[in-house]
């Protein structure tokens, strides 16, 4: 049998450690990952290999060459113009492989049984094998779900949190049969997850999943690679050491020297031709390469030092990389987690600070001290962008320095010259951070449309008028009035794809951001008539004559926002007799207590001045809390309800858009008017998408999110829903009080539970595994149906918190009341059990 070692990857989430080098020739243990996979195909007897290679090919070729020195026999493939894709490039090579053969993935660690898992193929009589694992948190993998027989039903690559319905991942090695690979195109770029095995699945072609048990670790991040060094030192992974073992776990290689006043912790490695010097102190978990000299009195803990390096007198070296003929001199510190690119120098007594990384060739002056603060690349915070944009601390997390750095990365992923709106709300610490932003998008060849403060429904209704790449709006956080919240919108006006936000992400951390020349630099400046087009597309989806002669008292409460500047001044031409609160603009955030008293205030004056309704604008013009002409609030799911009502008596027949949570009432009530309802993932992003792309959509939303028009824009708009509702209730002839009494009566109940974030792909597979199939829905979370009527059970992870939701829905409120105890009990129990399984480090 062959295999085909994936050997093209640049591993750019390893950087600087791959700047020139490429990520299978990263070493562990003083062995590149490529010759440990090797070793591992020999010790099965497959002794032919293909290396398909792309970034750097000949780094490895040269290493291997024929192959003849590591017992096998190795043969190149060299994607030149261009790379192919995980599939693409094995295609490229279908004329070599005649019989059954393995793919395996050139960045991981693993000790596999291949032979059972090629045995495993053969019975089952596979067209394609996947060797699956399961991993604690499976959110950085592509997910695989299985049934009963290990026949695969359902991919998911690399899921959000709220869609991980297994903790059984795709680990990149597959045993297939070379007839899967006439499905693929030539010379085109395809993928194996993405592009063929979705289609072998359509095909229904026998696919399967082997779950092998036994040790693996992408080895695709930097945390990932110093913990796979770790792991195979302690023996839990079984690998073949370059070196001998000279007494109980320790490897020490040929023609090297150690002072006899050194002090060495097993288990450890050094290399061939190294020199210890004396008293240097070396603790477990250290890997020194080959070639590598160490100055007196130098204190080791745990750091990877590649070949060649030389480390200084009374240098402290703290589990950190330092890469390959780098100097660490005298005295110098370099702490936890930071990683030294090759050839670099690091001066005199200098410092580096924990996680901060140096690229190659760089040198640090003695005595200084590298403290690159990167709050949002701790372990805390897991991704930049959470379920709705890049939020966090107003000043603390989201600061000035952060701002400009997240404004280039965003801008380096556009083309210079590219234009981007910017606009905020009205608060001191919003134009700030937008400032920052600025900075950041112009110094790398960005120009900046400046709406200033403006209600983000105007943003987004005008960002398609103006050839731009995108939008920006920056906000205090609608429900955390000390968080800041940074929306990124595309040409539509839409919030960003999942796909966008990893390329912002992948240049914000490994700062990989262009500069411009001076010529080059952005222009910023400051259109005109913005108000003027939001309400010209205001007034063209109103029935201007219908809220003239309304007749209708309303009274607004715009909550000191921006949104205040705008709404008074249409409704006043629209003829509507609206009484105005909290207009005035308010430079401080406030809090959830003082909307909720406004909210009581707002009530009393419905009542005093028998208004038809009020209304509470919140969110910077988005979000809106209804209040009944006797004063009682109206929002949440009784809010999403009520909406859908009356959208759909005044289009009946049309379709709602809403998320997977909300309440079982939108589809009572969309089947009294023969209307259809699309349930979307629980993000804003996602109801805007099914918004847009369903032409028959007449309303999305729910109480919590907003509500979206679609003919208007592609936003949550709660001003021209107030304008809607005063033409709505004329028409239909009713008032708040009387739509709600009309609506459905259906008990919704939700309650949080606390689910590490390890725990979270486990409890989803257990959920998926111990219902029936035809029971589930897996939009977003685990939904559990009842075949009979609309009563539901949802449990949905946070996107941004380690933690779980259990929404219940029925008609029968016992059903809701049963159900939400079982399901917490059920939810709380497995957490707990999981933890107990949890290793705990000492």
């Amino acid at each position: 049998m062959r295999a085909v070692l994936m050997a093209g990857g640049s591993g750019t989430r390893l950087r600087p450690l791959t700047c020139d080098l490429p990520k299978p020739m990263v070493p562990i243990l003083n062995r590149p990952i490529a010759e440990h996979i090797i070793n591992l195909l020999k010790r099965h007897h497959i002794t032919e290999v293909v290396a398909t290679l792309h970034y750097l090919p000949d780094v490895l070729r040269d290493y291997f060459q024929d192959g003849s020195d590591f017992g096998v026999q190795m043969t190149y493939a060299v994607e030149e113009d261009q790379p192919l894709g995980t599939a693409g490039c094995v295609k490229n090579i279908a004329e070599l492989l005649d019989e059954t053969f393995l793919v395996i993935s050139g960045d991981s660690i693993t000790d596999f049984d291949l032979t059972a898992a090629i045995e495993f193929h053969k019975q089952k009589k596979s067209k394609a094998t996947l060797i699956l694992t399961r991993v604690p948190n499976p959110i950085e993998f592509g997910v695989v779900i299985s049934d009963e027989e290990n026949r695969i039903r359902r991919f998911l690559e690399k899921p959000s949190t709220s869609e991980i319905f297994s903790d059984t991942v795709n680990t990149g090695t597959y045993i297939l049969e070379p007839e899967v690979l006439e499905y693929l195109p030539c010379n085109v770029e395809c993928d194996f997850s993405k592009d063929l095995f979705p289609l072998l699945l359509d095909k229904d072609e026998p696919m399967y999943g082997y779950v092998a048990e036994g040790y693996w670790c992408d080895v695709g991040h930097l945390d990932a690679y110093r913990e796979a060094q770790y792991d195979g030192l302690e023996h839990k992974v079984k690998l073949d050491f370059a070196y001998k073992e000279v007494s109980n776990r320790l490897w020490v290689g040929q023609n090297t020297y150690i002072d006899p006043t050194a002090q060495i912790e097993a288990p450890a490695v050094i290399g061939d031709n190294c020199r210890i010097g004396a008293r240097v102190q070396i603790e477990a978990g250290t890997v020194i390469g080959d070639n590598v000299t160490i100055g007196a009195d130098a204190n080791l803990k745990r750091p990877i030092v590649w070949n060649g390096a030389i480390i200084g007198e009374e240098a402290h070296l703290s589990a950190c990389v330092i890469s390959r003929g780098t100097r660490v001199d005298r005295r110098a510190h370099v702490l936890e987690a930071a990683v030294v690119g090759s050839l670099s120098t690091v001066g005199e007594e200098a410092q580096i600070s924990p996680g901060v990384r140096v690229w190659p060739s760089k040198k640090i002056d003695s005595g200084a001290i590298l403290n690159i603060n990167l709050i949002w690349g701790n372990t805390a915070q897991r991704n930049l962008f959470g379920q709705r944009g890049v939020q966090g601390l107003a000043n603390i997390d989201i600061t000035p320095e952060f701002a400009v750095k997240l404004g280039a990365a965003y801008g380096s992923t556009l083309k210079p010259g590219s234009k981007v709106t910017v606009s905020r709300d009205q608060r001191n610490i919003s134009r700030m951070v937008t400032r920052s932003l600025i900075a950041g998008l112009m110094s790398v060849g960005v120009d900046i449309q400046n709406l200033d403060a403006t209600a983000i429904p105007i943003a987004r209704t005008v960002i398609p008028t103006m050839s731009v790449a995108g939008g920006i709006h920056v906000r205090v956080h609608p429900d955390r009035p000390d968080y800041i919240l940074i929306e990124f919108m595309d040409a539509k006006g839409i919030n960003i794809s999942k796909s966008k936000e990893k390329k912002i992400e992948g240049a914000y951390f490994k700062e990989d951001m262009r500069r411009s020349q001076i010529h080059e630099v952005g222009d910023v400046s400051y259109p005109s008539q913005v108000i003027d087009r939001y309400c010209t597309a205001f007034e063209k989806l109103l029935n201007i004559d219908t809220i003239r002669n309304s007749r209708a008292k309303v009274v607004i409460d715009y909550v000191y926002a921006v949104s205040g500047a705008v709404l008074p001044q249409m409704l006043d031409n629209f003829g509507a007799d609206a009484v105005v609160l909290n207009a005035s603009l308010n430079k401080t955030a406030m809090s959830t207590a003082e909307r909720e008293a406004l909210i009581t205030q707002l009530g009393h004056v419905v009542e005093a001045l028998k208004a038809n309704f009020g209304v509470q604008v919140s969110a910077n013009g988005e979000q809106m809390i209804l209040v009944d002409e006797s004063g009682i609030p109206i929002r949440g799911e009784m809010l999403t309800a009520l909406m859908v009502d009356l959208i759909l008596t005044s289009n009946p027949r049309g379709t709602v858009v809403v998320p997977v949570h909300a309440s079982s009432a939108v589809e009572q009530i969309a089947r009294r008017h023969d209307g259809k309802v699309i349930r979307t993932k629980a993000n804003p992003t996602a109801l805007m998408e099914a918004c847009q792309t369903n032409p028959s959509v007449v309303l999305g939303g729910s109480g919590d999110t907003g509500f979206i028009i679609p003919q208007l824009h592609p936003g949550f708009d709660g001003m021209f829903c107030i304008a809607k509702l005063i033409e709505m209730l004329t028409i239909q002839e009713r008032s708040l009080a009387s739509v709600r009494s009309e609506l459905p009566r259906v008990i919704h109940k939700t309650y949080t539970v606390r689910c590490p974030w390890t725990v979270k792909g486990a409890l989803m597979r257990y959920l998926v595994e111990t219902h029936p199939a035809q029971n589930l829905e897996l939009i977003d979370g685990v939904k559990i149906c009842q075949p009979y009527d609309d009563s539901w059970v949802l449990v949905l992870p946070d996107a941004s918190e380690p933690l779980v939701h259990l929404y219940v829905n029925s008609n029968d409120r016992d059903w809701v009341d049963d159900s939400l105890r079982q399901y917490r009990s059920r939810v709380q129990a497995f957490v707990e059990k999981q933890e107990e399984q949890i290793p705990v480090e000492v």
